[in-house]
């Protein structure tokens, strides 16, 4: 970016089903068939490239959240597509949008998941990004053999060893391998292969993969946690962070903490953006806004708000009385950031566990915004620009409608500030983001290739 070029706002469209408020699939506009409905993300999808976003993006979880809670069964939570399939289908029915996907280092194996993200990124020609997790519910584990989960710091010691292995086994072709010289008969250069050779502490990769880098190198590499484990991880590794908070000073905080982290791991910081989510409902004015929002709020059933606090806290509170504040919380092995969050939350605002649940439906600990567009598009700017975010992953009340607001009232009044492209100026989601293709970094030499 020259001088001359104003910094622009980085956009991501965060699809989950029939949209992020817990409520959203009985809104009447929102189609309550999403969870089953390829054509439903299709749409999504094109619309968001019609707008320009960098990417849409998809979370996962490899289980049901609190099988055994009564208020399961009015929850449109519990069936979802598996990410990678979904993106496959979305890379085919788009041409220039990003496709980022979570998976976990928990559950999965670093060949299989190097393997499946270099042929998303083949397939989409450079626009796929992984979202690294440590996954942390009880239920997750349960379905991959273990009674119980890793223990934290474990998980985030596996996750690291994961992304090396991954980022390295990408790296096993160079860029400029391929040769296809039919009269030679040569298919790819000599020694332009790289086995892996890897044995740590929890893998053993002998590689090499068996997909080529693509147009942007290798898929960006993204992630999502907050704790003290997470933020050392991110630092490392992420070139994207999705983060969940409350006000400005809590994003100033994590930014600039952020940014110092990625410094000394000798990593350009401008090359880690922070995305934090962001939960719009706009209005004509300011009251028809709040109209809207309580509007979804009457549709929460209690079951359901306590089911929501007591995931995230990952406690049981199943018969608390939703009207009594918040009990001592235990420390738990499960997902640190996010309990911390809202157990702060209800102590600055002295909430009870239905104040904690109303206040953290619709966007589960992540900002939420409630106004005119020009408001919204004022808070976005205002945190972009006293450097509390690079961008944000908007995520709609519900779907479609949510994100059809957005694109329609907000993102025009983004563009009148110089705030957001108006058209592509590449085609893969490095471009987009404007980070640098990584370059392949050799292993051992491919012994007795042709010379």
């Amino acid at each position: 970016m020259s001088k001359s070029q104003k910094k622009q706002i980085k956009l991501g469209a965060f699809l989950m089903q029939t949209g992020h408020h817990i409520a959203g699939w009985r809104h009447p506009d929102a189609d309550a068939h999403a969870s089953f409905s390829f054509q439903h993300y299709a749409e999504l999808a094109k619309r968001a490239e019609a707008a320009k976003f960098d990417a849409v993006f998809l979370a996962d979880s490899v289980g049901v959240r609190q099988p055994d809670n009564p208020a399961l069964f009015r929850s449109a939570r519990s069936f979802h597509f598996e990410p990678l399939t979904l993106l496959s289908g979305l890379a085919a029915v788009t041409e220039k949008i990003g496709v980022i996907g979570t998976a976990s280092t928990s559950f999965n194996e670093p060949y299989t998941l190097a393997r499946q993200f270099a042929s998303l990124d083949q397939l989409s020609n450079g626009r796929a990004g992984w979202n690294l997790v440590t996954s942390s519910s009880g239920e997750e584990a349960k379905n991959y053999g273990l009674e119980t989960h890793y223990a934290h710091q474990t998980r985030y010691q596996r996750a690291q060893e994961f992304h090396d292995v991954v980022t390295r086994l990408w790296s096993s072709w160079d860029d400029d391998t391929y040769v296809g010289d039919k009269e030679q008969g040569i298919y790819f250069k000599p020694k332009s292969l790289h086995p892996l050779h890897h044995r740590g502490q929890f893998f053993s990769v002998a590689g090499p993969l068996n997909v080529a880098r693509s147009a942007q190198g290798h898929p960006v590499v993204v992630q999502a946690g907050a704790s003290e484990a997470g933020r050392s991880l991110a630092a490392a590794t992420a070139e994207v962070i999705f983060v969940a908070h409350q006000t400005l000073e809590e994003g100033q905080s994590f930014y600039k903490d952020i940014k110092n982290r990625v410094a000394a791991f000798g990593r350009n910081p401008d090359h880690t953006l922070i995305m934090p989510g962001a939960f719009p409902v706009i209005g004509e004015s300011r009251a028809h806004a709040q109209e809207k929002f309580e509007q979804l709020q009457n549709l929460i059933h209690p079951e359901v708000g306590l089911a929501l606090v007591s995931s995230l806290l990952g406690i049981d509170l199943t018969g608390v009385d939703v009207d009594s504040p918040l009990p001592a919380i235990p420390e738990t092995e499960g997902a640190k950031s996010r309990r911390q969050l809202l157990v702060d939350l209800a102590g600055r605002e002295q909430l009870s566990i239905r104040d904690l649940y109303l206040k953290i439906a619709g966007a589960r600990g992540h900002w939420q915004l409630v106004g005119t567009a020009n408001d919204i598009a004022d808070q976005l700017q205002h945190w972009f620009e006293s450097h509390a975010a690079d961008g944000f992953n908007i995520m709609a009340p519900w779907l479609p409608g949510g994100l059809i607001e957005f694109i329609d009232h907000v993102l025009p009044e983004l563009r009148r500030r110089g705030l957001f492209r108006t058209e592509y100026s590449g085609s893969t989601l490095r471009e987009h983001l404007g980070l640098p293709i990584p370059v392949a970094q050799p292993h051992q030499r491919l012994q007795g290739a042709v010379a």
